[in-house]
């Protein structure tokens, strides 16, 4: 069981940051060894606390008095580093617990990643760590570092050089490796760092509590974060969530990208969710931008720490120029399909672009011509005008490899430093490549610059979202009762939909039947035409054996249809149990939906929503949240979907009963939380929803145990 300092992420991260005193276990002369690393590193840098080099042999390391163990430092360090053989970190972890030191980095590796035998020695180093209050990360890790304070508990080789400047960028990696080269590049394109922190192993201190931390630091304003995968699903949105709500943009390269979530899929809902999908979904709703490769991260990452949270835009409207139409219209393209928006212009800020440019066209994208580079007052008034265009867009302006030339560099830097300082809470954003001075020179007056039209148009939607963080509602969470749910719910769509209609959702009337005489009797009470399924818990997909009839019009058809069903059911599936068939009015008109809940093996309860038919299928256009979802919640998922103009009176057919469906989505979500423990997954395919103000009915369901109830059902 946590304690109340491991289980509120980031708690006790001090520690590696802001520690009086650090103790290096295992320390060496060599500073070519993981033991003298730290030593040199914390030595040249400047740390100005008291730096304990451990060694058995004591005498001195590095010009420091050495100690035979860390029971014999002056005074109680508060951060020991450990760089000693497997074999000896469970006493150095001892020897620290008794010491009264608050922080642990093991950096040794051969633990969990080595065998059953690592995963028992890694167990008890947590173990031995939480019994006296210690945090512990790694171990096989890169360590952490606080760049402001010069305290350095990391080999890295990044640093070898050159410590980072100091700045608001927080990093925070589950590879050392892949986190270092961040902070080196960062720091090669002039940004200054904060924090870093690697997490290795993870046995005790994860990724969550290194974005908390950031999350609550005051030297950081944007984190980065690198990340394999979660441990903790509780944990990693409780971060994310304390982020958001300090304002802090997180952007999160997600690697190892998995479809283990739909391994085990029984239902269509589980087969169209995967692991990576989740994820997606819950950065979205945390505000997290996700990137997708090391270059959109660096180039985002910059861009955002650039313009910090207070100026990062709000709207995806942008305005578009270039000296070539060409170049206008590649930009244009790459903008729309990026998901931003070109407003048109004001007719006096056309007219004032063609005084300063009379060749210029004035449309968006504007084709300013090359005369809009000859002189700075020209390109100034040209750039003055549209930031003072009333639509607020963001002014992307397209530079080439303008400033490999001289007298162009000259011109626009003169330009872009003057419209900075008339328009310092506008955003202006550069595209081109030039020699690094140059664009220095530029992100300098806070003006972020992208290599490419695809880097910008994919930056400028990331840093939009980024932007809107204080407009995101407050995620849904679910403190009802979580009950078991009754076992008849796994055996046929009858039991499933009855349980789904006692949690508010509609179906139709309907009845299973045990013989043809009572499914003649039942349809006549439903009133024809009639639909006829087979009912039984082993068939699951009734239509592949033809264990569905449609369309009946009267008494021998539904005579007909019974026995044609259970024929059917028998010589397809001959150890099927069988219920009888169920009997339901056959309900027409309206737009399908597919929605459902698969368990992933992360987050938990994951809600779906699409399209039915081949528009979840094949087209794969779902969208997927974590249960639950509020009504408004489902309402954006469903709004959000490709084909979402079907529902909304494409080609004159009336509007679809869209709030219904939502609230219908969002229910479900409560009972797949409410019966987690029982139901590990739930299809309602398809739903039908009937014209606005009509409502919705969930024609079909099917509901697939978890695997402690699978025996029993």
């Amino acid at each position: 069981m946590l304690n109340q300092v491991q289980a509120t992420p980031g708690t006790g991260l001090d520690a590696f940051f802001k520690a009086d005193g650090v103790a290096v276990i295992g320390a060496s002369d060599d500073i070519t060894k993981i033991g003298g690393r730290p030593v040199q590193l914390l030595r040249k840098y400047g740390y100005a606390g008291p730096i304990y080099p451990v060694n058995p042999k004591g005498g001195t390391i590095q010009g420091l008095q050495a100690y035979a163990s860390i029971l014999d430092t002056p005074t109680a360090p508060e951060l020991a580093i450990l760089a000693v053989p497997v074999e000896a970190t469970l006493q150095a972890v001892r020897d620290c617990g008794s010491r009264g030191v608050r922080g642990v980095i093991v950096l040794s590796a051969g633990f969990a990643e080595a065998g059953p035998e690592g995963v028992a020695l890694q167990a008890e180093l947590v173990r031995v760590a939480r019994n006296h209050g210690m945090r512990l990360l790694g171990p096989n890790c890169l360590g952490a570092v606080n760049v402001v304070d010069r305290l350095v508990g990391s080999f890295s080789i990044a640093l070898e050089q050159s410590l980072p400047p100091a700045g608001e960028v927080g990093i925070v990696s589950q590879s050392g490796n892949i986190g270092s080269f961040t902070m080196r590049n960062m720091a090669e394109r002039g940004l200054g760092v904060s924090r870093f922190i690697a997490t290795g192993n993870e046995a005790d201190v994860d990724v969550a509590d290194g974005i908390a931390a950031l999350a609550q630091d005051a030297d950081t304003r944007i984190i980065l974060c690198c990340m394999e995968t979660c441990r903790d699903a509780g944990r990693l949105i409780a971060a994310l969530d304390m982020a958001r709500l300090q304002h802090k943009p997180v952007i999160v390269l997600k690697i190892g990208a998995t479809e283990q979530g739909q391994a085990a899929a029984a239902s269509h809902t589980g087969a169209l969710m995967g692991s990576d999908a989740v994820f997606d979904a819950v950065f979205r709703r945390y505000g997290v931008l996700r990137v997708r490769s090391f270059e959109e991260l660096l180039d985002v990452g910059h861009a955002a720490a650039l313009l910090r949270a207070e100026r990062l835009p709000t709207t995806d409207a942008v305005t578009l120029v270039a000296a070539s139409g060409g170049f206008g219209i590649m930009m244009a393209d790459a903008m729309v399909q990026a998901g931003m928006t070109l407003p048109q212009l004001a007719d006096t800020t056309r007219a004032l672009i063609r005084e300063a440019v009379p060749t210029a066209g004035t449309n968006n994208p504007v084709d300013a011509s090359a005369q809009m580079s000859a002189r700075p007052d020209i390109l100034l008034k040209m750039l003055t005008a549209l930031q003072n265009d009333a639509n607020g867009s963001t002014l992307v302006l397209l530079l080439a490899l303008s400033l490999y030339n001289p007298r162009l560099r000259g011109v626009y830097l003169e330009a872009l430093s003057k419209i900075r300082a008339s328009h310092p809470d506008r955003l202006l954003v550069i595209i081109s490549q030039g020699p690094p001075d140059a664009v220095a020179e530029i992100n300098a007056l806070g003006i972020p610059v992208f290599p490419s039209i695809p880097a910008a148009a994919s930056g400028l939607a990331g840093l939009v979202r980024l932007g809107q963080l204080t407009t995101l509602p407050t995620a849904a969470a679910y403190g009802g009762p979580v009950d078991g749910v009754d076992a008849a719910v796994f055996r046929n769509e009858f039991h499933a939909k009855k349980a789904l209609a006692a949690a508010g959702i509609s179906v139709p009337r309907e009845e299973v039947v045990a013989s043809a005489d009572d499914a003649v009797r039942s349809a006549r009470a439903t009133g024809y035409p009639v639909v006829l399924k087979i009912a039984s818990e082993d068939i699951a997909h009734k239509t592949e054996i033809g264990g569905v009839a449609l369309g009946l019009q009267d008494d021998d058809a539904v005579r007909q249809a019974y026995d044609r069903l259970m024929a059917n059911a028998r010589e397809h599936a001959p150890r099927a149990r069988l219920d009888g068939v169920l009997v339901a009015p056959m309900v027409c008109g309206g737009v399908e939906l597919i929605a459902g809940v698969s368990r992933d093996p992360v987050f938990g309860p994951v809600v779906m929503v699409g399209l039915g038919g081949i528009y979840a299928e094949i087209l794969k256009d779902v969208a997927v949240q974590v249960a639950p979802v509020s009504e408004d919640e489902a309402l954006r998922m469903i709004r959000g979907l490709k084909m979402f103009p079907l529902l909304d009176g494409a080609r004159g057919q009336p509007k679809a009963d869209v709030a219904a469906a939502a609230r219908t989505v969002a229910r479900l979500s409560e009972f797949a939380c409410r019966h987690a423990a029982d139901v590990a997954e739930i299809d309602m395919n398809p739903i039908l929803v009937k014209p606005q103000g009509e409502g919705v009915l969930v024609l079909d369901a099917l509901m697939v145990p978890t695997s402690r109830n699978t025996s029993a059902h």
